[in-house]
């Protein structure tokens, strides 16, 4: 009890400490962004209002809630796919935000509504950050810009700028001729292919390699794939990019999907897009919350992954990468910018090889893929979640498999109870002594094993 007073007493001071931080970082970054790259770069403190004056109008269709940039043609987006949870970040110094929030919840009118083909449109205000990163991305800015001077810009992080194909990396192992299974690897929240390249694939049997196909991906933003500026990391970009990158050219039929943390969302929604198709769905930690109905979801599922605490230091960490804009681009610009600073002295101090891995996975990103993806997919998506789950259950005939460590701070155990409660055939297993990433680093031998006997009960014959 005295420790849990405590650690509220100490989150509130520093997390007082972080708002102010924050707010100075932001005025901060602005003036280094216009020094360095000669235009004011947009975030998400700008008021709604700005987004008029800075950037032009946005046209939104209220029927189907597509945004449309009226200033540089038509490019659509849906309003759906980007979370609130940018803009409704609660500060104790700044209102903007919360004006912000307010501006896109009411929608409210600004111009006279046009009719064009039938359609009924009407300009609403909607942050700057959405109007100019969709505006560079229709102005025919290049396929592969340099890197803003805050990101890294070595030859690992940038090597998809050198490739004319604009999909992600992928690990390919396995069998290579007479494939007859086909398994796609996601990963989690700053993390890459590693996190299965390193374990999982090594301790595969030679039947197994000989027999399935093994695809594990650096998502979008992370790893050695691309990290456009422009892009808001959208589940639909997400998707788009593995479909691109691994089902079309590989001509993959059917196939197992195995994803860890974040990578369960977007193995849900690949599996809802393509219920034919999947043999298997094996999750581990995946990040489901039930939000209360009179709770909005994806505000509720940000205070539960980010609780704003100090203890545990896991919680504290996601709290920073949810809350700060500014302070969690500042960690970027020290850690992934210098990402090579740190794996050499990882390497120095450390002759562990997972530990040397995992520092890559976690250092080889950009703050703005990072800060979209967390709020886009993570928060953004949280009211969909029951939809997939229950489409799962009742449009999917494969068999769900549920992992979880005993010991994670960060995704309770709950959380794979509560997809068992949407979809009563998955089967849970919680694994004692393990936390969120020990989960499959440590026991890679015996995961491998588990992994193979489900593919083995699901294959075709």
């Amino acid at each position: 009890m005295v420790g849990r007073i405590l650690n509220e007493v100490i989150s509130f001071f520093v997390f007082t400490v972080l708002d102010v931080l924050d707010f100075l970082l932001c005025y901060t970054y602005k003036v280094i962004d216009f020094i360095v790259e000669a235009e004011w770069k947009p975030c998400y403190c700008s008021s709604a209002k700005q987004a008029i004056t800075s950037s032009g109008t946005i046209m939104v269709s209220e029927s189907t809630k597509i945004v449309c940039l009226t200033s540089s043609g038509c490019k659509k987006l849906q309003l759906e796919e980007i979370s609130d949870t940018l803009y409704t970040r609660s500060s104790l110094l700044s209102e903007v935000s919360k004006s912000t929030a307010n501006e896109l919840k009411r929608l409210k009118l600004e111009n006279a509504t046009t009719v064009k083909k039938g359609t009924l449109r009407s300009t609403f205000t909607v942050n700057s950050t959405i109007v100019e990163m969709r505006q560079g991305k229709i102005g025919g800015q290049k396929s592969h810009p340099i890197p803003r001077w805050s990101d890294c810009d070595c030859k690992t992080c940038n090597s998809w700028t050198s490739s004319c194909k604009d999909t992600l990396f992928v690990h390919v192992d396995g069998a290579k001729e007479k494939v007859q299974e086909n398994v796609i690897f996601i990963h989690g929240f700053i993390s890459s292919s590693a996190f299965w390249t390193e374990t999982l694939f090594p301790n595969f049997t030679k039947a197994t390699k000989s027999r399935y196909r093994l695809f594990a991906v650096d998502l979008l933003g992370f790893g050695r794939s691309p990290k456009p500026n422009e892009s808001l990391y959208t589940l639909r970009e997400h998707l788009d990019m593995i479909e691109k990158s691994v089902l079309e050219p590989y001509k993959v039929k059917s196939f197992h999907i195995v994803a860890h943390s974040l990578g369960c969302i977007l193995a849900l929604a690949l599996a809802v897009k393509h219920p034919g198709l999947v043999k298997s769905l094996t999750l581990l930690a995946p990040p489901y919350f039930p939000a209360p109905k009179e709770e909005q979801a994806s505000q509720y599922m940000m205070r539960r992954i980010a609780p704003r605490r100090v203890w545990p230091a896991i919680a504290f960490g996601a709290s920073i990468a949810c809350w700060y804009e500014h302070v969690s681009r500042t960690i970027c610009l020290l850690i992934c910018k210098n990402h090579r600073l740190w794996e050499f002295l990882t390497k120095l101090l450390s002759r562990n090889r997972i530990r040397t891995y995992l520092v890559e996975g976690f250092c080889c990103h950009t703050h703005n893929a990072a800060w979209h993806t967390l709020h886009n997919i993570i928060c953004g998506t949280a009211g969909k979640i029951e939809g997939y789950l229950d489409m799962v259950k009742n449009r999917l005939k494969c068999e769900v498999t549920v992992f979880h460590g005993e010991d994670d701070e960060l995704i309770p155990v709950e959380c794979s109870y509560n997809v068992k409660s949407r979809i009563p055939r998955a089967r849970v297993k919680v694994v004692g002594n393990k936390d969120h990433i020990t989960i499959v680093v440590g026991r890679q031998q015996a995961f491998a094993r588990e992994l193979e006997e489900i593919w083995k009960n699901n294959s075709t014959s």
